[in-house]
């Protein structure tokens, strides 16, 4: 298949939840209880049953007041992935047209690829003792047809297409906007299947990190228990994972309470 790429252009997203809400009713994923915690984000945070979330950041500037920015995440499906290299069970697969698909039932629920994401995007889930994120509606493309969320959009902030006519609209897409805008995600780690046009500059997108790395940790350890079978090695990596799971929440909380008190 042709590679492909999902654009988002962030200057057009009107925070409807439209996509949020398609991934859901594509994928058969459950409805979790929330509580209101004063954002308009909700859930808080990617969960193991929310595989797309659109953000929400309040930005108060002298120049243009007070801002609402949106923007949709997910995997961002990196063409170097992380979670394929390093899972020790090869439950992280790439696919032909690009994306990163998961064969969950081998998933050993080692949490790697959780702390090995350099996005932070896979989430782990106690119940079923597996990691899920989002599959780019696999079964939609391969049968030619859009992403749910990109069918959903209405106001055409999604777009789905050939990676090189997506990559070129992402550019003049941005210099239209001019000012800070940027295009995101086509220099990271062999270029990723989700692209972003951002209005402003990336610190203002806090699920979106400038300078996105892998934790070196992961990668010595995997490396120090090749020898060992897929099951041992897998175990040994999900309680190096465990203590970094524990930081990046806390982390994730942290950055969550600063956003929506800029």
């Amino acid at each position: 298949m042709v590679e492909k790429v999902e654009l988002i252009d962030v200057s057009k997203c009107i925070g409807c939840r439209g996509c949020q809400i398609a991934c859901k009713q594509w994928n058969q994923l459950p409805a979790g209880l929330t509580m209101n915690s004063g954002t308009y984000q909700n859930p808080p945070d990617l969960q193991a049953n929310t595989w797309t979330l659109v953000r929400f950041r309040e930005v108060s500037e002298k120049e243009n007041g007070v801002e609402w920015l949106f923007w949709k995440d997910g995997c961002m499906h990196c063409t170097d992935a992380t979670c394929v290299n390093l899972c020790p069970v090869g439950a992280r697969v790439h696919l032909d047209w690009g994306a990163v698909g998961t064969d969950i039932e081998k998933c050993i629920g080692c949490q790697t690829c959780v702390v090995a994401c350099p996005f932070g995007k896979p989430r782990y889930s106690e119940g079923s003792n597996k990691v899920y994120k989002c599959n780019l509606c696999t079964d939609r493309v391969e049968n030619d047809l859009s992403p749910l969320c990109v069918k959903a959009c209405p106001t055409g902030a999604l777009k789905f297409g050939e990676k090189g006519k997506m990559i070129e609209l992402a550019y003049r897409r941005a210099q239209e906007l001019g000012g800070d805008a940027s295009v995101y995600g086509d220099k990271f780690f062999g270029g990723t299947h989700i692209i972003y046009v951002l209005e402003k500059k990336v610190g203002f997108y806090s699920s979106l990190p400038a300078k996105p790395k892998v934790a070196a940790s992961v990668i010595f350890w995997k490396e120090l228990l090749k020898p060992f079978g897929a099951w041992e090695a897998g175990m040994g990596l999900a309680s190096i994972a465990a203590a970094s799971f524990s930081k990046r929440r806390r982390n994730i909380s942290d950055n969550h309470r600063q956003n929506n008190s800029g």
